[in-house]
């Protein structure tokens, strides 16, 4: 949905996994991390795509306008991942950094165990961040394939 929203909005979207990690996902270290995120954040306009809730709020937060919270089924979101994973294997995506493919391996089954338990652990977590940096930037939720849809639409016709 965020490239989407870019094309439609012209605007650049950072996806969050592909400034974190280097070929071969070495994860950067959380300095060189935020350093590349103020880069990709320092426009005007901006949308980001991905959790790092921890280390990007500070930084996201106070210049954001509107939250949009993608809520999923756990099913669509494990579905995803191992799409994801297949598809990596076959092209580049823009949303991964060059040089990291999906595999079938303990990364991968932590992402699962991460959505498995997003809801009791994450979600409050991430919650807590975004009321500490932004308690005024509007939410909105979007739950299925319609409301995206008509959320675009929406966004199309301003």
């Amino acid at each position: 949905m965020a490239k989407r929203l870019g094309e439609r909005l012209g605007i650049p979207v950072v996806h969050l996994d592909a400034i974190n990690w280097e070929p071969g996902w070495k994860a950067l270290t959380i300095e060189a991390f935020r350093a590349r995120l103020k880069h990709a954040i320092s426009g005007d306009a901006w949308i980001t795509d991905g959790n790092y809730a921890v280390h990007t709020f500070d930084l996201c937060m106070p210049r954001a306008d509107l939250v949009i919270w993608m809520e999923r089924p756990l099913l669509h979101c494990c579905w995803r991942v191992f799409k994801r994973a297949i598809k990596s294997h076959f092209s580049a995506s823009e949303d991964l950094a060059l040089g990291c493919k999906e595999h079938f391996d303990r990364r991968f089954l932590h992402r699962l165990q991460f959505i498995a338990n997003f809801n009791r652990v994450n979600r409050p977590r991430i919650h807590a961040m975004r009321v500490s940096h932004g308690p005024n930037v509007p939410v909105i939720v979007l739950r299925s394939d319609k409301e995206i849809s008509e959320f675009l639409a929406s966004v199309e016709s301003r």
